[in-house]
């Protein structure tokens, strides 16, 4: 299978991560979603066949961190540890990745049958079964999860808004694979990032503001000043929570 992924230099808790080559991108993004950061705007969820009203820009793939565990959750809600159905307390965030694959000559169609897992930190920073010098989590799989895309190259998931631990911006992981465990078929790793002024006002809320103020931003993320721009997912208010999505696609 090949990989599709990009190491950056970051902080310490990521720093083994971000040693090695940059590996070319093969995956593409809807550029309706990259630079719409406020957190008001509604989100386009646009794939079609037709080259004339597809617009695509290159994205980057972005490291996959130490944390990801290939659990093989088919969920669509992440927000409970599966053994104990212990539900994680945050804000809601609905979030939908809207596939698609661009042809040679740039049209973009839905890419049905992947693979894609989320995963991220919970309202105070902490991963689900990971061994870390902060916690030790091993066995638990709350904010975890794959869906498999369909017809119109979509997946949505439920789960809560990311919390921050020090020397990263606030962001979810996400992985991309076509035919996981083949051969053939593509694997693309990346990350989402959300608007500040949103983010401010989610973590002055319960649990949030029990951690205190986040030590870094989008501006001082080395993860996201490599290209992470074109993964800000532009969210809108849901219910009681927020919904956003990411147009992805790739070339086949």
């Amino acid at each position: 299978m090949e990989r599709i992924e990009k190491d950056v230099r970051i902080g310490r808790r990521e720093a083994m991560y971000f040693l090695g080559s940059v590996v070319a991108v093969g995956f593409l993004a809807d550029c309706g979603s990259g630079d719409d950061s406020s957190p008001t705007s509604s989100s386009t969820t646009s794939t079609t066949s037709d080259s004339t009203s597809a617009q695509c820009i290159v994205t980057p793939a972005l490291t996959e961190g130490p944390y990801f565990v290939d659990e093989r959750l088919n969920r669509s809600d992440l927000r409970s540890d599966p053994a104990t159905g212990q539900v994680k307390e945050g804000v809601i965030l609905t979030l939908a990745v809207a596939l698609s694959q661009i042809s040679s000559s740039g049209a973009c169609s839905p890419l049905a049958g992947a693979l894609v897992d989320l995963w991220h930190c919970d309202a105070l920073g902490v991963y689900s079964d990971v061994h870390d010098a902060g916690f030790d989590t091993l066995g638990q799989k709350f904010l975890r999860g794959y869906q498999v895309s369909d017809a119109s190259g979509l997946v949505r998931f439920t789960t809560i808004y990311p919390g921050w631990y020090s020397g990263r911006a606030v962001h979810v992981h996400f992985k991309a694979r076509t035919s996981p465990g083949a051969s053939s078929g593509l694997e693309f790793t990346s990350q989402m990032f959300f608007d500040e002024a949103l983010t401010d006002l989610v973590h002055a809320q319960a649990p949030y503001n029990t951690k205190g103020r986040r030590d870094t931003t989008l501006t001082t993320d080395g993860i996201y000043r490599s290209g992470g721009s074109s993964l800000l997912v532009p969210l809108s208010a849901s219910g009681a929570g927020y919904a956003g999505t990411l147009n992805v696609g790739v070339r086949v």
